[in-house]
């Protein structure tokens, strides 16, 4: 028999409905109707005195109706039902329009009681309810208490809507798909959950669940229905995952161990520190992964600065020392120079071949590639990579090209993962007669409970220790609306850094040439930084955020004065970049005014200060990775986070929050807390649903972690599913091709 929750909303709720649930809401069974949660539940509980009105929240009343008009507007073509209800307290006003008005005009006459529930708005000064749920009550007054119980006492779910389809009318259409399911006894609707598991844990069936999530009578039963569905979304998430664990492990891969006096250990020789505790253990673990019959498949994270690339690049060595090549995948072009010239810094000789002049017997070619070289550097470096000549190659996008070939690429390293899409990291991947190792690097620090769902498939590694020499960065808000003359010392302070021998940052939101000022004041080349913008006014609300050509020149004219200040944005051409980045590490520039290019890889110890401007408009997570650009030598660093946001609002609290804690890790579940959890599948990018409804990575850290243990068991058990088709079915509506294939490519 057939899973009725796979029949198709048009059997259940029509044509019409069906239309708007599927294009607006990407509803298209009935499954995905009845998981297609309420997002909170409007209590009618304790009713509420008009004089006691809070604005933006839903309210119960009970009240008599004083008077009610209907009105005409639009020039007679519209007609709005204004009825005035009182309790002695106060009064308000109820708005009904179009065919509610003649609807409900009959109803709603002077003289009648009843209760009235919705949320309460201002229009022309006056409280109103739109619209609202109401429930007139008999003179009876045995038959009153009845029925105010009954409605006071309701539990009403409200569901995410849009501006198609109301959160009523979702609830009819759930309502008529309960109701068809309960009159076939729900037959055929399977158990994702295993009979075990369900009972050991007590949890509700799941036609229960579903039942008590849309019609609760008390929040008991919210509670459990939530409890139960939760576990569907970790466990069945995590059975993907564990899957992709077990077919990795199962991929023949090349193992790659270093020689005992090859490249790697002339690199530790000459190194001029000594590696921290958490970085030797961190490459045990790689070379380790590395040195296996199936590819590593290894999450690298770690705080601003903790040395994440110094790992990284003894991994590449090791590979080079077996034979094999590494490629390194950067986000921007800035970043890919920045690693190809402090990898190339760190290693000297040994980034020549033992074929050129000056380099080693043990040196490889360390080569650079992004899509803005000139055609003869790009030919070489062709040649190199195809030739084996090269044992490491920096590049951006363009190393996945189709004319990119490899000797033997044995190790790729993505450096940022969250910007580069599935499609991209995969083609790179391609490019080895086997499956290569991955080693995946981010500088934002991830939750161990994010990281158990949005890279379950990988073994993690943290880095939460600092190198030796690193100095403190003291965070500062300043409140530019509020003290004006704050941001003029932060000026001074600038000026201070300068004039002692050091030099500073300043970051804006958007770069601010011709094209921008045409955009009618809004921010179009912030468009990089509203990945993580966080939660705000309109910029139809405020004015455009600060850019950087405006401030560069008005602080070259004014409060920097006589300092040598360059700009840097995305919009330049890759050569002029380049220059200004090799000028200002050189410390020929004193003030470098740039957008969040500078945000990752960037690494220049003589720069001690960074203004950021508008602070409130990045996120958090973005605020604490450019942070992490000073305070990288002995000298101590400073960041100054300027801002109109006024105080104690939620913008300025982010702030506050940034320049209370260096810890990333802490910041990070404040900017998750913060944001949408996004498709934890890797999927949110192209728009779509997220698969979590219920399950929240921040507080359902218990419900993540046993899930992981059992689905573990259950693969482990049974990899096929054999043995628990519905398991089975719910996997397979999970991952819809898209995320089939982000599983797939890993």
């Amino acid at each position: 028999m057939s899973n009725p929750m796979d029949d198709p909303l048009r059997k259940i709720v029509g044509d019409r409905t069906a239309k708007v649930l599927a294009d607006h809401l990407g509803l298209h069974t009935a499954g995905d109707l009845l998981h297609h949660y309420p997002r909170r539940y409007a209590e009618r509980g304790e009713l509420t005195r008009l004089a006691d009105l809070p604005v933006d929240e839903y309210v119960t009343v009970v009240a008599q109706i004083a008077k009610a008009d209907k009105r005409t507007y639009g020039r007679g073509s519209g007609v709005r039902l204004e009825v005035v209800v009182t309790d002695g307290s106060g009064s308000l006003t109820l708005v009904f329009f179009s065919k509610a008005a003649h609807a409900h005009a009959h109803r709603l006459i002077p003289g009648r009681r009843g209760m009235f529930s919705g949320k309460v708005s201002v229009f022309n000064r006056t409280r109103q309810l739109a619209h609202p749920d109401y429930q007139l009550l008999d003179a009876d007054e045995g038959a009153e208490k009845d029925a105010l119980d009954a409605f006071a006492n309701r539990l009403i779910p409200l569901y995410p809507a849009c501006k198609q389809i109301t959160s009523w009318r979702i609830g009819q259409a759930v309502d008529t798909a309960l109701n068809s399911l309960t009159a076939i006894g729900w037959e055929g609707v399977g158990e994702p959950l295993p009979a075990a598991l369900r009972e050991a844990r007590g949890l509700a069936p799941l036609p229960e669940a579903l039942e008590r999530i849309h019609r609760p009578r008390t929040k008991a039963d919210i509670a459990a229905a939530r409890d139960r569905l939760k576990w569907d979304e970790a466990f069945v998430l995590q059975v993907a995952l564990a899957r992709r664990r077990a077919a990795d492990s199962a991929l023949p891969a090349v193992p790659r161990r270093p020689g005992a006096d090859g490249l790697l250990t002339a690199f530790d020789a000459k190194l001029p520190f000594t590696l921290t505790d958490g970085q030797r253990k961190v490459s045990g673990e790689i070379f380790e992964d590395l040195a296996a019959e199936h590819p590593m498949h290894r999450l690298l994270q770690g705080e601003v600065g903790s040395g994440k690339t110094m790992v990284a690049l003894r991994a590449m060595l090791g590979v080079v020392d077996a034979g094999g090549q590494a490629a390194m995948l950067a986000p921007t072009e800035v970043l890919a120079q920045q690693h190809h010239r402090s990898i190339t810094e760190m290693m000297g000789e040994l980034a020549e071949s033992s074929g050129m002049l000056g380099g080693s017997d043990l040196g490889t070619k360390v080569v650079l590639l992004t899509g803005s070289m000139g055609t003869p550097a790009r030919r070489q470096a062709l040649l190199d990579l195809v030739t084996g000549e090269a044992g490491i190659v920096i590049g951006t996008h363009a190393l996945i090209e189709d004319k990119v070939k490899f000797h033997d690429l044995g190790l790729v390293v993505v450096d940022e993962q969250h910007r580069f899409g599935v499609e991209q990291r995969d083609a790179l991947r391609a490019k080895a007669a086997q499956p290569p190792h991955l080693l995946v690097m981010t500088a934002t620090p991830i939750p161990r409970t994010v990281a158990m769902t949005v890279f379950g498939d990988l073994e993690t590694s943290v880095l939460d220790q600092l190198p030796a020499g690193r100095s403190p960065i003291a965070t500062h808000v300043v409140p530019a609306a509020e003290k004006p003359h704050f941001l003029s010392r932060a000026w001074e302070r600038v000026r201070e850094e300068a004039e002692g021998g050091h030099q500073a940052y300043v970051v804006c939101p958007r770069i601010g040439d011709e094209e921008e000022g045409k955009a009618s004041g809004k921010a179009k080349g912030a468009k990089a930084a509203e990945k993580e913008k966080e939660p705000g006014p309109d910029d139809d609300e405020r004015r455009p955020p600060l850019a950087v050509l405006d401030v560069a020149e008005q602080i070259a004219r004014g409060a920097l004065s006589g300092l040598r200040v360059e700009v840097l944005h995305g919009r330049m051409q890759p050569d002029a970049k380049d220059d200004v980045m090799r000028r200002f590490t050189a410390g020929e520039v004193d003030v470098l005014v740039a957008t969040t290019v500078i945000e990752v890889g960037v690494n220049v110890p003589n720069a001690t200060a960074m203004v950021i401007m508008d602070a409130d408009r990045f996120g958090v997570s973005q605020l604490h990775q450019l942070r992490g650009r000073v305070g990288r030598g002995s000298a101590p660093g400073l960041c100054l986070l300027v801002s109109e946001a006024p105080e104690a609002t939620p913008a300025r609290l982010r702030l506050d929050a940034v320049a209370g804690t260096l810890d990333g890790f802490a910041l990070s579940e404040i900017d998750l807390q913060q944001r949408r959890e996004g498709d934890v599948l890797g999927q949110a990018q192209s728009g779509s649903r997220s698969s979590l409804r219920v399950l929240t990575v921040m507080d359902d850290r218990d419900v993540i972690e046993a899930a992981r243990e059992e689905a573990t068991a259950v693969v482990a058990a049974d990899p096929e599913l054999t043995a628990h088709p519905d398991l089975r079915s719910a996997l397979d509506s999970l991952l819809d091709a898209d995320r089939e294939e982000y599983l797939e490519k890993g």
